[in-house]
């Protein structure tokens, strides 16, 4: 799988509403094959994009070309390379799963025997073969997501546009999910454009990230590269015996940028973990304190998606 070669490529897309811009000359590229993360605070242009790459919402000005094809000049032929997985589910609620995947093939113009071939081969595969005679309305929610990706998948497309999918999933339901969309890009080599509010979510399981704020592309990489360029810092847990010392004391180590307690932990951001572990040892004995616990980690995916729309946002 070549992941160098771009399947879309977006360049000065922008939106306006009146007056209103809601997209500011945007211009990325999504690999073919990758899982790539659209992130940004609401109202900062997510949606809008989305919907001016799947052909939903007129184009005010910029180019988007998918597989090649000009997106504004291709319209029928963009429909049939990319599957849409709506937040909400919207397939036909007094219809069974096997019926409703049947009638998503007739809708793309899949001959009989192969949709149902297709149908039944998407059921099994996301352990949905049980289920094929049952109503779509007396599904559980984790399994009507099940069934919208696969109706998204049922004319094999090369790209696949997921919304928000495993929102209000529980956390069995959104690992199993994530198995079936990483197996499935894997088996039939699509790429994934996801959008979602779920930040520690998509740093997991993106390849590449791009955060949207106020209508303009603020940074997009890989979630380590994100880490890297935002933040040097560190995070510290740690706890002592016989009890946790005063932590304003701890403000004063050497690299310590701040100090808070949650619970019986104290928690310290460094900017030179090495540097402060090493004084924190010190102190410690000094002290008469062991070290009962200790625990080292990265910023949270969440403080540095808050970090950088901040940074932006201020501007």
């Amino acid at each position: 799988m070549d992941r160098g070669e771009c399947i879309i490529n977006v360049e000065g897309l922008t939106k306006k509403y009146g007056d209103f811009l809601a997209v500011d000359n945007i211009s990325f590229c999504v690999r073919r094959g990758e899982i790539f993360g659209f992130l940004g605070p609401n109202g900062a242009g997510k949606t809008t994009t989305v919907r001016m790459l799947c052909g939903l919402t007129k184009v005010t000005s910029g180019r988007i070309i998918i597989d090649g094809y000009d997106a504004a000049r291709n319209p029928r032929k963009i429909k049939g390379l990319i599957g849409v997985v709506p937040d909400t589910p919207n397939l036909y609620w007094e219809l069974t799963c096997l019926d409703n995947l049947l009638f998503s093939g007739e809708m793309y113009g899949i001959p009989r025997d192969e949709r149902r071939e297709r149908a039944e081969e998407l059921l099994r595969f996301f352990g949905l073969w049980e289920k094929r005679n049952v109503k779509f309305k007396n599904l559980s929610r984790g399994l009507k997501k099940r069934l919208s990706i696969a109706a998204a998948l049922i004319h094999n497309p090369r790209i696949v546009f997921m919304d928000e999918p495993t929102t209000g999933l529980d956390i069995m339901s959104k690992r199993l999910l994530w198995n079936r969309i990483l197996e499935l890009r894997e088996k039939d080599k699509i790429t994934i454009f996801l959008t979602t509010h779920n930040v520690r979510e998509a740093f997991e399981i993106c390849d590449r990230v791009a955060i949207i704020v106020r209508g303009r592309i603020a940074v997009i990489g890989e979630p380590w590269e994100l880490r890297k360029m935002f933040s040097a810092e560190g995070i510290i847990e740690v706890s002592f015996r016989p009890s946790n010392p005063n932590i304003n004391e701890l403000t004063k180590l050497p690299g310590v940028v701040k100090v808070d307690r949650r619970g019986g932990i104290i928690r310290i951001i460094t900017s030179n973990t090495v540097a402060t572990l090493e004084k924190l040892a010190s102190y410690a004995s000094s002290r008469g304190l062991d070290i009962y616990s200790l625990s080292l980690r990265g910023v949270d995916a969440e403080d540095l998606f808050i970090k950088i729309v901040g940074g932006h946002d201020a501007h």
